[in-house]
């Protein structure tokens, strides 16, 4: 009797669990990894300019602490590195119209984004700092001093920098731009009084531009971690993702690309102007 019972619950388990496994592998075909093998290349959506993650250099060339991942990623499949240099203000939707197969772009996993793509694990973590104009290294010395209408912010339009200042900085006159650097620049040449932004670029354009005419206050304000985007509903490119950031981050290429890109300056020579 126990040998039939267990015989019956064997073959119920079966009889449940075929469509079950019928249903993984239609989802497995229907990944964006099944078709970058196929198409033997990986399409990767970013925006040029953000320092030290995608930048172009004097020849054309991407180069970045992104650019380096992605074509690490690329090799990592056997498959060609295709970058796709978009808008940011239309990188999500580029994405999920299929212009490209992954985010790779110092893009912030935010909840507001998470409703639109999937994320995989965060391979950095910034965040919010202040680049500040010198005039105002007495009185200012964190992002509440500057939440006064007698104060004018600025940050990139559409970016994470631009909602923490509105957000915790609601009182202060903000400005929006196009680009970072833009930013950056109206508070290098006295025109507005702080740049919010991510610590990176502070801290680059604090290098570049800021002796004798800014201040870096660079203790983050926000929790920010970057991670790469991919569309809704496919777990298996979600998988190999996380999987490749671990192997990534523990053979050396992370560490050695880090240093490259965060604490050296010489590839800032070759910097397309």
């Amino acid at each position: 009797m126990k040998k039939v019972l267990i015989s019956l619950l064997a073959m119920a388990f079966i009889i449940i669990s075929v469509p079950a496994f019928s249903a993984d592998i239609e989802l497995s075909k229907k990944s964006t990894l099944e078709t970058i093998v196929k198409n033997k290349k990986l399409r990767v959506g970013f925006e040029s300019g953000y320092m030290p993650f995608e930048m172009t250099n004097t020849n054309g060339q991407y180069m970045g602490f992104d650019v380096d991942m992605a074509k690490a990623l690329a090799k990592s499949m056997g498959v060609e590195y295709t970058p796709v240099n978009t808008a940011w203000d239309g990188i999500i939707p580029g994405l999920v119209t299929d212009k490209y197969d992954i985010i790779i772009s110092g893009m912030t996993c935010n909840q507001e984004r998470n409703l639109a793509i999937n994320f995989s694990d965060p391979y950095i973590v910034v965040g919010q700092t202040i680049l500040l104009n010198i005039k105002h290294k007495d009185t200012v010395k964190t992002y509440k001093d500057l939440n006064d209408p007698k104060y004018t912010i600025v940050s990139r339009l559409g970016t994470t920098g631009e909602q923490a200042a509105q957000r915790m900085i609601p009182r202060a006159v903000y400005k929006s731009f196009e680009a970072e650097s833009e930013a950056a620049m109206e508070v290098i040449q006295g025109n507005a009084d702080a740049l919010i932004y991510d610590l990176p670029f502070c801290q680059i354009m604090q290098a570049q531009h800021g002796n004798g005419k800014t201040i870096f206050l660079n203790t983050p304000f926000t929790y920010e971690p970057l991670a790469m985007g991919i569309k809704k509903g496919d777990p298996d490119f979600l998988n190999f993702l996380n999987n490749f950031l671990r192997q990534y981050r523990n053979d050396g290429s992370y560490e050695r690309s880090y240093e490259k890109w965060f604490k050296t300056s010489d590839w800032q020579k070759s910097l397309k102007n």
